[in-house]
């Protein structure tokens, strides 16, 4: 079967620079064109001073395919945040929360965008409110599946049964690498040790990380209260006999963070992408840490990217650097692990 793997950065892999005034929009672009990418991915609310204003302008527009064509640049992907809690005294309604969706789509489409990505939290209704407008707009619906979630569960089932019952092709999912990592990050183990934990309560995490791979993870059951849904996720791979085996062993506070922290990566099969390739429109491709090797420690880029050129996947993975929040306090290098990363990848898909 045939594949077309195609490479993409994320601009959240650059926030701190960002932050920092080390780059702006332009250069976020720029570095992103050096790596050998072809596509990216925008966070506009991110990255977009007074958004959504700009986006409205003819003026921002020409500056922004501008830079596309300067840096031989495509967009991959818009990532959209559903704000339902804009005001201290009430949710927003169904209504408003669809006509959110839709400005999203509009502004996404506004700026040459396919591909649009929803956060986990965004209730179905919304979505299925949205969907005509979607397809008016050409710009398809993803919805991240993020750990602790995961395709082929019955989370993923309560959404693949609006797909059929609707007979759409403008919804379908956007899988973060994050739910392949046969380890836990080295960066957040660093940290915890920086932090004061001790080397008793890590291995005790790492051995209870590498008993649920071993074993499978009970995979998270769709519920509409994601929290309830959380947190029986959590006690269903065995996390209270995990804190009390870290409380035993005299466990501090930062013995308990890296514990509790371990919660936020899991290991999916693979194959769950090969399952699922005709709902899948684009790809986080999450990671943590690159060594000069090219190696990621948690992230299993090898098996995932086989499984894509198996299934025939024709897409973007999407670089989305997520380590630099475990490294603030000691100094954070964000080109280079994008740079890595995307070496990482280009081998795995040319090998």
């Amino acid at each position: 079967m045939g594949c077309d793997i195609k490479r993409s950065v994320s601009l959240y892999s650059y926030q701190d620079e960002y932050y920092d005034g080390k780059l702006d929009l332009e250069g976020c672009l720029r570095e992103t064109a050096k790596t050998g990418a072809t596509g990216v991915e925008l966070l506009a609310e991110q990255m977009i001073r007074r958004f959504p204003l700009p986006i409205e302008t003819e003026e921002f527009r020409d500056q922004w395919f501008g830079w596309l064509e300067k840096y031989n640049l495509e967009p991959s992907c818009y990532d959209a945040f559903l704000e339902n809690h804009i005001y201290d005294n009430r949710m927003l309604s169904l209504g408003e929360q669809i006509n959110m969706m839709k400005r999203d789509i509009r502004l996404a489409s506004l700026l040459g965008f396919h591909n649009l990505r929803t956060l986990v939290s965004t209730p179905m209704d919304v979505i299925e409110g949205s969907l005509a407008y979607a397809e008016e707009k050409n710009v398809r619906i993803g919805l991240e599946v993020h750990a602790p979630f995961s395709l082929n569960s019955g989370w993923a089932d309560g959404y693949m049964e609006m797909i059929h019952r609707t007979g759409t092709k403008y919804f379908g999912f956007i899988p973060d690498t994050g739910i392949f990592c046969r380890n836990i990050p080295d960066v957040l183990r660093d940290k915890a040790r920086r932090q004061g934990a001790s080397e008793e309560c890590i291995k005790i995490v790492d051995e209870a990380y590498a008993q649920r791979v071993e074993k499978g993870f009970v995979k998270i059951k769709y519920d509409l209260n994601l929290g309830k849904a959380n947190m029986e996720y959590r006690m269903a791979n065995g996390m209270k006999e995990m804190m009390d085996a870290v409380e035993k062993a005299g466990g501090g506070p930062a013995d308990k963070a890296y514990a509790g922290a371990s919660f936020t990566y899991s290991w999916s099969s693979p194959q769950d992408l090969v399952d699922n390739i005709d709902y899948i429109y684009h790809t986080h491709a999450k990671f943590y840490n690159v060594h000069e090797d090219y190696q990621e420690t948690a992230v299993a880029i090898p098996e995932v990217v086989e499984a894509f050129k198996k299934a025939g996947y024709k897409g973007y993975l999407s670089s989305e650097y997520e380590g630099g929040e475990h490294l603030r306090d000691i100094g954070v290098d964000s080109i280079e692990q994008v740079r890595r990363h995307q070496e990482a990848l280009r081998r795995a898909i040319e090998e």
